[in-house]
């Protein structure tokens, strides 16, 4: 029988998805599973991206220019100067999702055994992503008893060698929660000037930040514009996780040239979920007000109810909507598969992701889950409520 490529075989399991068969099964048992486990928000999509697809009047479904609407890139570059991020329209290109933004961006910036630096844990996908560009990750440990703040610059100057051509950053991070201070993108930035490196940062959960904090772009960072990549999505923001549809923004021109490339070899992004992105646009403050207060509330109550369970550690998010927590487990892995195969209180459990698919080095975060808040208050009670019995009773088997 043919084999099957290195790439392929290399390619790492989703720790988000790869539970789902369990799942399916405690559900046939007429269990309720509780989804703690991924980032999909049960926010209500914007109406007005929603009706500007339904009173779409298309006869023929073109293509649009591989770099998508210049109508929506113009839109959004209104978008940013109102955040007040400094992109113009020529600055960004459309992509499939922000998934695609950052094969665009290793695409464009690194060759095969190149090196990347990224802090962990990390959103899965980047080692997913950098395995199919043939990169690889050099990661940098931040730990749960400094909130996954920055690590040390040192740490970051040790691991650099020739081969290394960027550092990638989420921010507010996923599945951290943490958010990047202006002090800390400022220190990345002097370290990729000093040594001619890219600083890729995905910003997809811009908006959602808590307590005060304020999220602070790489795009603001003056010196850095041959430097920065941003990566965006419209996936959490508007609760269109289904529309799949991102951009890759830069000012360094010769990144767009190539990214470009890759644009055109894809054709272009979807119509119909550009039309609902960029009357998304015209979504009001109210909005975002509404969706940021739930979640502050969300996290709150999640983070209360997680302390209150014996030998828990978690660090509190400042952003995004999720946060990772220490259990006192030896294996995040397998009590996730009992959670879902062999347990239930009173017909319910829930389904959690192990972090140890956030982290690239071995043996690291193996007693540690992150959790998304993305369910309703009273959910979220009942789901910590589970997991401190399923605990109880796991630690006797």
């Amino acid at each position: 029988m043919p084999k099957i490529s290195k790439k392929g075989s290399q390619m790492p399991e989703s720790p988000i998805r790869k539970l789902v068969p369990y799942a399916e099964i405690a559900k046939k048992k007429g269990n309720k599973v509780y989804h703690l486990n991924i980032g999909q928000p049960d926010i209500k999509t914007p109406q007005v991206a929603l009706d500007a697809v339904k009173n779409a009047n298309i006869e023929v479904l073109e293509y649009s220019h591989s770099a998508g609407f210049e109508s929506y890139r113009e839109k959004l570059s209104k978008y940013y100067k109102n955040q007040n991020i400094p992109i113009d329209t020529q600055n960004i290109i459309i992509t499939t999702g922000g998934s695609e933004a950052l094969l665009f961006a290793l695409g464009s910036t690194m060759d095969v055994d190149d090196e990347i630096i990224i802090p962990e844990p990390f959103y899965a996908n980047y080692n997913g992503f950098s395995v199919a560009s043939g990169v690889k990750v050099v990661p940098v440990i931040s730990s749960i008893e400094t909130g996954f703040s920055l690590p040390p610059i040192e740490d970051f100057e040790k691991l650099i060698t020739p081969r290394t051509k960027a550092i990638l950053i989420c921010n507010p991070g996923n599945p951290t929660g943490y958010l990047y201070s202006e002090e800390e993108i400022n220190q990345l930035a002097q370290i990729v000037i000093k040594h001619d490196l890219f600083l890729i940062a995905d910003e997809v959960y811009r908006e959602f930040t808590y307590d005060g904090f304020k999220h602070y772009s790489v795009m603001n960072v003056k010196g850095l514009e041959n430097h920065a990549i941003m990566i965006d999505s419209v996936s959490k923001r508007f609760s269109m996780c289904g529309a799949r549809i991102g951009c890759i923004v830069s000012k360094n021109t010769e990144v767009m040239a190539a990214a470009m490339k890759f644009a055109q070899a894809r054709l272009s992004p979807p119509t119909y979920a550009q039309i609902a992105s960029e009357a998304a646009l015209d979504t009001p403050q109210s909005y975002f007000d509404e969706v940021i207060e739930e979640y502050k509330e969300r996290r709150d109550i999640l983070i209360e109810e997680l302390l209150k369970i014996e030998g828990v550690q978690v660090a509190t998010p400042k952003g995004a909507f999720y946060c990772i927590a220490k259990l006192p487990i030896k294996s995040a892995n397998d009590f996730a598969q009992w959670l879902l195969e062999s347990y239930d209180l009173d017909g319910e459990t829930v389904m959690v992701a192990p972090a140890a698919g956030f982290y690239s080095s071995p043996n690291v975060g193996l007693d540690e889950v992150r959790i998304a808040y993305v369910l309703k208050k009273e959910d979220l009670v009942k789901s910590v409520k589970i997991l401190k019995e399923a605990i109880k009773v796991y630690n006797k088997i």
